[in-house]
């Protein structure tokens, strides 16, 4: 089953038993994974959705007054809600509520085991410098061992501060430049950055981080998306204590 989405949710219209259990599927879908050690890309998708849900019963309820009239439907890509008059009566809207009202707390016991392993990974995992810190560290270098493989991932990376609303937000673009194989010995981060400095003179003095984790757990899926928001903020920290 694909993942959940806010849309699934105006189903229960036309059958609430086969609405609940599409929802019940795909939350066991993603347990599953949780399981598995996957992360990615369940736990921001279950967080997106729980947070859009929330938002539209909240606004459900501020609008819910003679004043606004009836709603009549929901806008799922805004979170927004549409109305017509007169007074509330029960309508196909109420279904879909007492359906989030359901679906919300299986919702959030489901990102209860997402961020469980999430934080087990954060947890035994260190990013360290590789070389001098130069004052510029919007770009760089990250090296993030698979130990499933035993190969080393180098990446480029790049931070980008964006202004959205009043609000400043972060966001890291990586590229994978290549992997390492290890060959049952870890090569020294010092050495494969000398061996960037030769291969990318884009760079002369880059930036480079390596992330140092002994547990085994998917690369794409969990490994990699935490190692790049550990980067983040110690990115955001870096240029702070620069500022």
């Amino acid at each position: 089953m694909d993942a959940l989405r806010l849309e699934s949710f105006t189903r229960a219209v036309d059958d609430v038993e086969r609405t609940q259990y599409e929802i019940l599927a795909g939350l066991q879908k993603a347990q599953s994974a949780f399981e598995e050690q996957r992360v990615y890309p369940h736990l921001g998708q279950l967080v997106k959705l729980h947070d859009g849900l929330m938002t539209v019963l909240k606004r459900t309820e501020e609008f819910r007054t003679p004043e606004t009239g009836r709603i009549t439907g929901i806008d799922w890509e805004e979170a927004s809600l549409t109305y017509e008059w007169p007074d509330l009566e029960d309508t196909e809207m109420n279904v879909v509520e007492d359906l989030i009202r359901w679906a919300i707390p299986k919702i959030r016991d489901a990102i209860e085991e997402g961020r469980s392993v999430y934080e087990h990974v954060e947890d035994n995992m260190e990013l360290e410098t590789v070389g001098i810190v130069p004052k510029y560290v919007q770009e760089g270098y990250l090296m993030v061992p698979d130990r499933e493989t035993d190969v080393l991932h180098v990446l480029r990376y790049e931070l980008s501060i964006i202004q959205q609303e009043g609000e400043k937000h972060r966001a890291l673009r990586t590229s994978h430049c290549k992997a390492v194989q290890q060959g049952g010995f870890d090569q020294h981060p010092s050495d494969v950055k000398l061996d960037l400095l030769e291969e990318r003179r884009d760079l002369p003095n880059p930036a480079t981080y390596f992330s140092d984790t002994d547990i085994d757990v998917p690369y794409k899926e969990t490994l990699l998306p935490v190692v790049k928001r550990c980067l983040i903020r110690h990115l955001a920290t870096e240029m702070g204590e620069r500022a």
